[in-house]
């Protein structure tokens, strides 16, 4: 299966936190129409029906995602590549 692009998930979980607020302090039917679609898109991205599992396995994915980064040989200044002698 193919994993999400962290990238996409982390700007898809900060416009929904972002419309969530916007909806707290003022409701129209604009930001409602607008969580509504990054909603389903933030559920179809991650696999699931609902937003709060959406969003569980979009924080697994991002700390994964973290992880692997810090342990990758590009984050100690390597390409990976083995060098020719």
């Amino acid at each position: 299966m193919l994993a999400p692009d962290p990238k996409v998930v982390r700007r898809l979980l900060t416009r929904y936190a972002a419309l969530r607020i916007a909806q707290a302090e003022r409701q129209t039917p604009a930001v409602a129409r607008e969580l509504e679609d990054v909603t389903r898109r933030l559920c179809v991205t991650m696999g699931t029906a609902g937003i709060h599992d959406a969003i569980a396995r979009a924080d697994d994915l991002l700390v994964r995602a973290r992880r692997d980064l810090r342990r990758s040989p590009e984050a100690d200044g390597e390409s990976g590549l083995p060098l020719a002698v």
